[in-house]
């Protein structure tokens, strides 16, 4: 399995479960990292269990994120498995956990005492709630912090619940953030030598994504709720339905943008009517606006729709299903759909790509991930850590593999 990409020589330990640490991990691992996944003997990853297609009893969210790691047992419970993980931080870089905080400490596996045994470690830490706080102590998933952060409060249509979407966004967005940390704190380690401790926490990554939501209540006391398919006070930015009943999305809110696709619907004097003059007027009678668009879409055929609008330099495109997505030119000629050689089911399989794309390292799916746990048991013991194969048939015989 040949290594590339930017991050070719960091090797990163992941010890957590499900998405978001595993995330993290996952996007270190595209990025050339040799990444050694921890799974405790006997309770391996829920992740492996988890993606709503089956084939011969395998699901395929693990395909996802176990891609390009090696994966062993251990049990930090044990003080066999303690000091093994404590040789394996003495020869790695980053650590990634997403436990409760003071899992590591009651373990005595704490920041303190790894950094003991390697002062340059990063420690990359995912939780609901962050490391310090008065809910600190709380488990979080990405349901609650989506809403506790105010995110799913803006999801929906006024009056109705707030929904989610349906995917485990807070936690995907909590190990983007985490991977951005761990990067940051590789380069101040290139400078002093010595490194750190990354929070990431679930709620705070949800609040990072939410624009001017802030300021905007700080300064006007705007509590910004749902709006449906389109934004409040953003003209034209919605989804319009096309002569077959099929949605199109067409988003021309900018003001040279906004004459442009005046222009393309054969309506120029909607550019200088005072409703529709410049952004202000368009918000302001945004439901006007989005009726003579949609009456304009509904007589024409979405593919006729958006080669219009393209042509004259409006923003549109149709709304995917994943079906459509797998069959898009543009992700396909980018390498943003991957196949994965996957060794639990005998084929390859289809997953994203990796991003970003850098034009001298990319980063790149090496393979699909281990097929069972402690799969690299002997290569990480025994190679990297130099013990013997009696010893490990020791240590496992012990429960600590």
């Amino acid at each position: 399995m040949s290594v590339t990409g930017p991050l070719d020589g960091i090797r990163v330990i992941e010890v957590g479960t499900l998405i978001s640490g595993p995330f993290a991990g996952r996007l270190l691992g595209d990025m050339g990292a040799e990444v050694i996944k921890i799974e405790p003997p006997g309770a391996p990853d829920p992740l492996r269990t988890w993606g709503q297609a089956e084939l011969d009893g395998h699901h395929f969210f693990w395909t996802v994120h176990a891609r390009n790691k090696k994966a062993v047992t251990l049990n930090l419970r044990t003080d066999g498995g303690r000091a093994l993980f404590l040789d394996l931080v003495e020869r790695s870089d980053i650590i990634v956990e997403n436990f409760r905080p003071g899992t590591l400490e009651k373990w005595n596996l704490g920041y303190d005492v790894l950094r003991e045994r390697n002062r340059g470690i990063i420690l990359v830490r995912v939780s609901g709630y962050g490391q310090t706080g008065p809910e600190a102590h709380k488990a979080g998933y990405a349901s609650v912090a989506e809403a506790a952060s105010g995110l799913r409060h803006m999801n929906g249509f006024p009056g109705g619940p707030p929904p989610r979407l349906a995917l485990s966004l807070g936690d995907s967005l909590a190990g983007m953030f985490a991977a951005q940390g761990a990067l940051a704190a590789l380069y101040r380690r290139a400078v002093t030598g010595d490194g750190q401790v990354v929070d990431a926490a679930l709620t705070e990554a949800c609040l990072a994504v939410q624009e001017s939501t802030i300021p905007d209540y700080d300064v006007g006391g705007v509590v910004r709720g749902p709006s449906g398919t389109r934004l409040e006070g953003i003209a034209p930015s919605n989804i319009y339905r096309s002569a077959d009943g099929s949605w199109v999305v067409i988003a021309a809110n900018q003001d040279t943008v906004f004459r442009r696709l005046c222009e393309a619907m054969g309506r120029p004097e909607l550019a200088t009517d005072d409703r529709f003059a410049n952004h202000v007027a368009r918000g302001r009678n945004q439901d006007e606006l989005d009726k003579i668009i949609g009456d304009w879409a509904a007589e024409r055929q979405p593919a006729d729709i958006i080669e219009t609008l393209s042509a004259a330099g409006v923003i549109a495109g149709p709304i995917n299903t994943v079906a459509e997505v797998v069959e898009d030119p543009q992700l396909r000629s980018r390498g943003m759909l991957v196949e994965h050689w996957d060794e639990r089911v005998g084929r390859s399989v289809l997953g994203p790509g990796v991003v970003p794309v850098l034009s001298e390292t990319p980063g790149t799916v090496r393979y699909a991930g281990p097929a069972a746990p402690g799969q690299h048991n002997d290569e990480i013991y025994c190679g990297l850590l130099g013990k013997s194969p009696a010893e490990l048939d020791a240590l496992r015989a012990e429960g600590v593999l």
